[in-house]
């Protein structure tokens, strides 16, 4: 199972033990929490770096600027593992729009890559509206539920 969506700290103890990949790590305090958890459960728990791509108030993810101090942390801890970045670009009418988004996490990527020489496998970016753009951008991995199970319904 994938752990998708923002993630307080105070409930990674639940999703350290149940999920395979966490997508949503952006904060100190959380990588602190989930290598605490892991470490209990004798587990290195794979994770990806959300980053705020679009500098959006409303998004989580740790800003573009911090993300190599947020991923120099990681590498200090001994029961995470990053495998990549993830991202969820501003929305658009225009899915066209979000390609640079993807562009900009792919880069991102990639400078983490050679600076550190490690290969980070994935690349978590694309929805329903826009997986093919991330697909050409380098994503490894789509979140396409609406795509598949249609809209969702909210009852009154």
């Amino acid at each position: 199972w994938h752990f998708i969506g923002g993630l307080q700290t105070n409930k990674a103890k639940y999703v350290v033990k149940y999920f395979e990949l966490i997508h949503s790590v952006d904060r100190k305090s959380l990588v602190d929490e989930i290598d605490k958890r892991a470490k209990k459960i004798d587990k290195v728990q794979e994770c990806l770096i959300e980053v705020n791509i679009g500098d959006e108030e409303t998004k989580y993810g740790v800003n573009p600027e911090d993300l190599e101090e947020l991923y120099e942390y990681c590498l200090s801890k001994e029961n995470i593992k990053i495998l990549g970045l993830m991202c969820i670009p501003p929305y658009s009418e225009d899915k066209e729009q979000s390609r640079r988004y993807f562009i900009k996490l792919r880069e991102l990527k990639e400078k983490l890559e050679n600076k550190y020489k490690v290969k980070l496998p994935h690349l978590s970016m694309g929805m329903s509206d826009d997986f093919d753009i991330a697909i050409e951008e380098g994503a490894t991995i789509v979140r396409v539920g609406t795509a598949i199970f249609g809209e969702r319904i909210y009852s009154t």
